[in-house]
């Protein structure tokens, strides 16, 4: 793993601020830093915001306002990009394309050279067991084949940072375990991951820290005995439920006040 000589953050969020052309505000002066190294988890409701700050950090969409840094670079830079790689939620892969092509196209939009592409993609098949599909195109794999895919290239280009956006959902509980492994060894080697995900035993299990967002909003973050004793309630899931419930109603409240006439 060849991750970058710097002392900085992986990830620096300052001010970062999305409005879609049809007004939606889906983040507003958002701050997050996740330091280089941690297994940072985040978690929130369909709509939080978490989406839209992946595409954003990824360059998927352009923000509003604010800043991002990956390493210390500013996140529109390609040596900055490079430092990147994204599993998206959505199975993306080009249906024409088969595994061992999927994963040297990736590697080749890096600026991989064609044998260590080639030993790389020899090297993710076999960790994600896609060996024996390497001539397979992707609509012809099962569900969990595409989503071990999606990983694997993802980590093609050996990216120091690694986000995966609710990278087990849909999957038999087997290949989550597998996934569950293989990431934590990613980690243990210095990878910095950002995980979403709508599993709260699945953050609970990989990650160091945790960040709970609605609405645009980062409202906790801890570790999950910190979140537990912050709410003062047992489990994740109680933490998970009683933040949103509160969000929730602040946001109720913020309505109504501004409802009423002066």
């Amino acid at each position: 793993m060849h991750a970058p000589i710097t002392s900085a953050p992986a990830l620096e969020l300052r001010g970062l601020t999305k409005r879609y052309d049809d007004g939606f505000l889906a983040l507003e002066d958002f701050d997050l830093t996740v330091p280089a190294g941690e297994f940072f988890g985040l978690l929130g409701p369909n709509g939080a915001g978490k989406t839209t700050l992946i595409s954003a950090v990824c360059n998927l969409i352009r923000i509003s306002g604010g800043e991002i840094r990956i390493f210390g670079r500013d996140h529109q830079l390609g040596e900055a990009r490079r430092l990147i790689g994204l599993a998206e939620q959505d199975i993306n892969l080009d249906r024409f394309l088969d595994v061992e092509e999927t994963l040297l196209y990736h590697g080749g939009y890096y600026g991989m050279e064609r044998n260590r592409a080639k030993a790389r993609a020899k090297e993710m098949m076999e960790i994600f067991d896609l060996s024996g599909r390497a001539h397979v195109r992707a609509p012809k794999l099962s569900g969990g084949m595409r989503r071990r895919l999606l990983i694997a290239r993802a980590l093609m280009h050996e990216p120091p940072l690694l986000i995966l956006d609710e990278p087990t959902a849909g999957v038999d509980f087997e290949l989550r375990i597998d996934l569950w492994q293989y990431i934590r060894r990613l980690h243990d080697e210095g990878t910095t991951v950002l995980l979403t995900t709508h599993y709260l035993e699945e953050a609970e299990e990989l990650c160091n820290e945790i960040a709970l967002i609605r609405g645009g909003t980062l409202l906790a973050r801890d570790s999950a005995d910190g979140l537990r004793a912050t709410y003062e309630v047992e489990t994740l899931a109680d933490v998970y439920v009683k933040a949103m419930a509160g969000a929730a109603a602040s946001a109720a409240g913020s309505t109504a006040t501004a409802a009423t006439p002066a």
